[in-house]
């Protein structure tokens, strides 16, 4: 008879004596793991560049409300929030920078700058 169990890995159950000393007695096994000589950690590379630039940003008050809402380092919660949606979605496209785009060719599109308002003077005020 085969008998299933559900575990839940939030509610773990706990060990008996029994299976914690046989536990303790069994080796471990290493003969699958390279050695890690002077030389590997000489050779390590850190591959992620973690110098933070500043910026300005604009939130919705209310989503800046949350994050405020749940104490200090809510700057570091939004960078790390946003390198999750960034990890899981496909490499942007390769392009040439932005700033140096726009200094050697100009725009197609008309500015998005709004000029003043223009008031209507009256035949009168002109005189």
């Amino acid at each position: 008879m085969l008998v299933r169990y559900r575990l839940d890995p939030n509610n773990p159950r706990r060990l008996t004596e029994a299976e914690k000393k046989r536990l303790d007695e069994m080796p471990i096994d290493y003969s699958d793991i390279p050695e890690l000589d002077d030389d590997f950690f000489r050779r390590a590379i850190m591959e992620q560049d973690l110098r933070k630039k500043q910026l300005t940003i604009r939130l919705d008050s209310d989503v800046l409300d949350w994050f405020k809402a749940h104490g200090r380092g809510y700057q570091t919660r939004i960078n790390r929030i946003l390198r999750v949606v960034m990890e899981s979605q496909p490499p942007a496209p390769t392009s040439k920078p932005r700033s140096a785009s726009l200094s050697k060719q100009p725009s197609a599109r008309p500015s998005k700058r709004r000029s003043a308002p223009r008031v209507k003077r009256s035949a009168r005020a002109a005189k």
